[in-house]
């Protein structure tokens, strides 16, 4: 079957099965949808983590060992920062310190996020299209037990420690969707939407709370397929399960599952969750959904594909 794939993905978890989904589709049939409420300001930088690894991962330049930046990185410049006192709890590397310079340039000279990312992919040689969720400034904040914290103080400086009680999209209720999204969930070529591996409330819920979003795809032709992050009650990486314990869900696939419920058509699980009872009028497919490999990536992205297409023929 033929057809625009259309993936939501932030993260290391949904930058794999991107990568995957694009090593088994033709060239143009992959656009992914990258979370930007971890977006931030940092030394003067306008700095976007998921979309960043959206493109090394599928430029083939990702540090897969750190599950950030870029692979062969130094660190001069944060040893010199670091010598003259500046911040270093969030790291830029001299490679990478390259590609937020050239963002922040083209930002303030007027260019949309969308159209800065489509440059960066093609200058990185990656085929399939990413597209920001919002060109619109949206940030994802949480109120823990010492307060309200900005993404990445929550994440990078204090690593996740402090227990999550709420979160808030701030700015999203005025975001607009970028067009090209909406115009492909109206659309009559699109194969599937797949919703990928990623952490419910830091990558994909903040893609879901722009206006229209949501209502888009759950009403798109096309059938809709996630990947549970959640593999027998452990998050693969990130702090997935300890958010879901804290803010009062049971850390499982199946509360993943039902939080994307009045989206879906199909839940793709791990063959250790193949017990759990799937959500009404959602069809549940087993699989090893552990990616430690390319292989691993592909074979996963040919299931989840499978499954969009036999719901389609239903």
């Amino acid at each position: 079957m033929t057809g625009t794939v259309l993936a939501l993905a932030g993260g290391v978890g949904g930058a794999k099965l991107a990568l995957g989904l694009a090593h088994v589709l033709d060239e143009g049939e992959l656009v992914i949808v990258g979370n930007t409420g971890d977006d931030f300001e940092h030394l003067g930088l306008a700095i976007s983590p998921d979309l960043d690894t959206l493109l090394y991962t599928l430029a083939g330049l990702a540090d897969e060992s750190r599950g950030w930046g870029r692979q062969d990185e130094t660190w001069k410049f944060m040893a010199a920062l670091g010598r003259l006192g500046g911040p270093t709890w969030f790291r830029l590397g001299d490679s990478d310190l390259a590609l937020h310079l050239e963002r922040t340039r083209r930002l303030a000279a007027g260019e949309t996020l969308s159209a800065v990312t489509d440059g960066l992919r093609r200058k990185l040689g990656v085929v399939s299209r990413i597209l920001p969720m919002t060109d619109d400034r949206v940030r994802t904040r949480l109120r823990c037990d010492c307060g309200w914290l900005d993404f990445q103080d929550y994440f990078v400086r204090l690593r996740c420690e402090p227990a999550v009680q709420a979160l808030d999209y701030v700015g999203a209720e005025a975001a607009r969707p970028v067009p090209e999204v909406i115009d492909m969930l109206g659309g009559e070529d699109l194969r599937a939407v797949v919703i990928c591996p990623s952490n419910p409330f830091l990558s994909i819920e903040p893609i879901l709370a722009i206006p229209g979003m949501r209502t888009a795809i759950a009403n798109c032709r096309a059938p809709v397929v996630a990947v549970s992050p959640v593999i027998a009650g452990q998050a693969v990486k990130g702090p997935t399960t300890k958010m879901m314990r804290e803010l009062g869900l049971a850390a499982s696939a199946s509360a993943v599952a039902c939080r994307y419920a009045d989206l879906l058509d199909a839940f793709v699980v791990d063959e250790a969750d193949a017990a759990m009872a799937a959500p009404e009028g959602v069809r549940l497919v087993t699989a090893r959904t552990l990616m430690t490999c390319l292989a691993d990536r592909r074979r996963l992205a040919q299931i989840v594909l499978a499954a969009a297409d036999a719901e389609a023929d239903r």
